[in-house]
């Protein structure tokens, strides 16, 4: 078995905040993240797949066939976009890195499965020192 990892980067806003909370309390809970007129990140998005290299091309996957399944499936949808308001696939979910990394699994499960590998970590950097690592469901 071997893994190997594609590296996309992406620019988004977001707000961190529930409507079941008042003003006050999604300051008290999610501090500046909750700011009204959003904050944006430069995330840096790793998606490692695994699998058996195949003997007839040396390689898992075609990593140029990867980044455009990441393209299309994430980074086409959400760079430079408001995820609270313009990304279809985190329409009704929280806008925090934790549920993103989720959905961006769910994004791209199917595709790499048809690749013949398996995804096996989304790591999204939301900061130099702020990042998730998700391993699926």
């Amino acid at each position: 078995m071997i893994f190997i990892t594609r590296r996309e980067r992406f620019n988004a806003a977001h707000r961190l905040f529930r409507t079941d909370f008042s003003d006050e309390k999604n300051a008290e809970v999610f501090g500046k993240c909750s700011n009204p007129n959003w904050h944006g990140h430069n995330y840096e998005l790793f998606v490692t797949i695994k699998g058996e290299v195949n003997p007839e091309t040396g390689f898992l996957v075609n990593l140029k066939l990867l980044s455009k399944i990441i393209r299309e499936k994430v980074t086409d949808q959400i760079d430079h976009k408001n995820i609270n308001l313009e990304v279809p696939f985190m329409q009704g979910k929280f806008a925090s890195t934790e549920m993103l990394a989720m959905a961006i699994w769910d994004q791209l499960e199917t595709s790499i499965t048809t690749l013949g590998a398996a995804l096996h970590c989304i790591k999204l950097y939301e900061s130099e020192n702020n990042f998730v690592e998700y391993y699926g469901h």
